[in-house]
Parts: structure tokens; C-alpha cells; sequence
């Protein structure tokens, strides 16, 4: 009997329980808990050294954790694809094109000995250079492009390897403001119209909560997952995250009391001092 596996969007793909990962000796994240959805958009949020590359490395296994587990679903088992912030860096003595790039993502253990792979891996290739919106340069060499369009040939590359589960690192890191908006958009639409299913790591708030479905702030632990629409502003993020007022309740009051032209005649005493007119 053969098990159907196709995706059923809302189905849980990805699950993580009771996850707590030590870096160096020292404990990055902890207990962290984490449910995603066929088809969902989630940003992962939060500043540098909250952990959030270490999560996504410890789901891609390359960490191990000391406490919890990850676990995928037997449907995206094999179906994940990687893109890192590298991505937009890639060596400048690059000489293989776009196409050849984004073919890549195409190579496993049973096809990596062949020169161009199959047949219908070169058309899948081609429908992908033109979803990512590159078909006019697909014959150019990655080095020439933009910091923009060699984001877009990453998120191919990863399209080209079946992934139905995009894990993806700062991809927007040296992409000027029209690519980003433009890429964006291109991953909101892979979720609606393909049932991809993608989890962005940013410390671009702003920007996730323009695109995203569902944002996870993060801090050692999970401070808040819920909808985009409800995410705290910045003084209840604040205080999810333990950060106290500077300046005592008043004190900043009285620092405006501070007439302007108390400040001139200081001012002026000072320049008097050192001679000058």
C-alpha cells in the first residue's frame, strides 16, 4: 500500500519540544517551543545573540541539543532547504551561471554524476529562474549580479531541491530596499500559491511585520509567538525582555526644565574662556 504524503496545508510540519542548546559550554537557547504549519510565513525575530541562527541550525541538525528534540514530518522529510545570509557574498570568482547555480539545487546521490542532470530537472530549473524572476539573466555569470539577484538565485537553488520547508538566515543582509521588498513578496506568494512552507531569522523588525504571517521573538527563550498584527509595540517588548527605564520616573521631566537660554549662557561663558569670540 502506498502512503500518500502529499502536504495538506495547516498540517504541522515541523515541531520543536523542551529544546535547549549549549554553544561553547554556554546555554544559547532554552526550552524552547516551537509548532509550524504547512504554508505558514514565520519571522523569527530578536537581537544578535538571541539565538536564533543556533535554532535553525540545531532543526537543520547541524547542532545538537543537550535537552528536547526537533522532528519534521514524514511528507518534508528530505524536503528542506537552506539558505543562508552567505548567500549575497558569494565568492566573486564565481564563473558558473545562473542556470548552473540554481541546477545545483537539483544534484543528489543518484544524479550528481550527471553533467546536466535530468531532463525534467533542466524544465523544473527553468520554471524556477522564472519564478525567481530571473529568466533574463540565466545565462549570466553568478559573480555579475546584484546583491539582490543572487538572494533570488539562492532562494532557486533551494526551490530546485524540492524543499517544501525554507529555512532561511538574514537573507535580506546587503539586499538594497526595491530587492527586498520585491523578494519578499516573492516568498509570501511561494506560501500561497505553492504551499511552501518558510521560516525567516531577522533582526529587521520592521520588515516582518510588513510580510510575515506569524512572528516568534526570541531571546534565549521564546518570548512571544503569536500573530504579526498583535506583536507588542517596542515599550511592552521592552519589558518582555527585562529592560528597566534608564532614568527614574521625573528625573527627564526635570532635564527639560532646562531653560534654552540657561544653555547658551553657559555657552557663551565656556567660549569666552578659551579665548574665542
Amino acid at each position: 500500500m502506498t502512503t500518500n504524503l502529499m502536504l495538506v496545508c495547516g498540517e504541522e510540519i515541523l515541531q520543536v519540544s523542551g529544546l535547549s542548546v549549549n554553544r561553547s559550554g554556554v546555554e544559547v537557547i532554552s526550552d524552547i517551543n516551537l509548532s509550524v504549519n504547512c504554508g505558514e510565513f514565520v519571522g523569527i525575530v530578536g537581537p544578535n545573540g538571541a539565538g536564533k541562527t543556533t535554532l535553525i541550525l540545531t532543526i537543520l541538525g547541524i547542532l545538537k541539543p543537550r535537552e528536547g528534540h526537533v522532528s519534521l514530518s514524514k511528507a518534508v522529510a528530505g524536503k528542506v532547504g537552506w539558505v543562508p545570509q552567505a548567500a549575497t557574498s558569494l565568492p566573486k570568482n564565481m564563473k558558473i551561471t545562473v542556470r548552473e547555480f540554481i541546477q545545483l539545487g537539483t544534484l543528489d546521490s543518484a544524479t550528481w554524476y550527471l553533467p546536466f542532470g535530468t531532463k525534467y530537472d533542466r524544465q523544473n530549473v527553468s520554471k524556477i529562474i522564472e519564478t525567481v524572476g530571473l529568466t533574463d539573466y540565466a545565462e549570466t555569470r553568478i559573480a555579475n549580479l546584484s546583491g539582490g539577484q543572487r538572494q533570488r538565485a539562492a532562494i532557486g537553488k533551494a526551490l530546485a531541491s524540492k524543499a517544501d520547508l525554507l529555512l532561511m538566515d538574514e537573507p535580506m543582509v546587503g539586499v538594497d530596499l526595491k530587492s527586498r521588498n520585491s523578494i519578499m513578496r516573492l516568498l509570501d506568494n511561494l506560501c500561497h500559491t505553492q504551499n511552501k512552507t518558510i521560516v525567516m531569522i531577522s533582526h529587521d523588525l520592521a520588515s516582518m511585520k510588513r510580510t510575515v504571517h506569524r512572528m516568534v521573538y526570541l531571546e534565549q527563550e521564546i518570548r512571544y509567538d503569536g500573530s504579526t498584527n498583535e506583536f507588542p509595540e517596542l515599550s511592552v517588548l521592552a519589558d518582555l525582555r527585562g529592560i528597566e527605564e534608564t532614568h527614574p520616573e521625573g528625573l527627564l521631566s526635570e532635564v527639560d526644565q532646562t531653560a534654552p537660554e540657561d544653555i547658551i549662557t553657559v555657552w557663551q561663558k565656556d567660549e569666552l574662556r578659551s579665548g574665542k569670540s
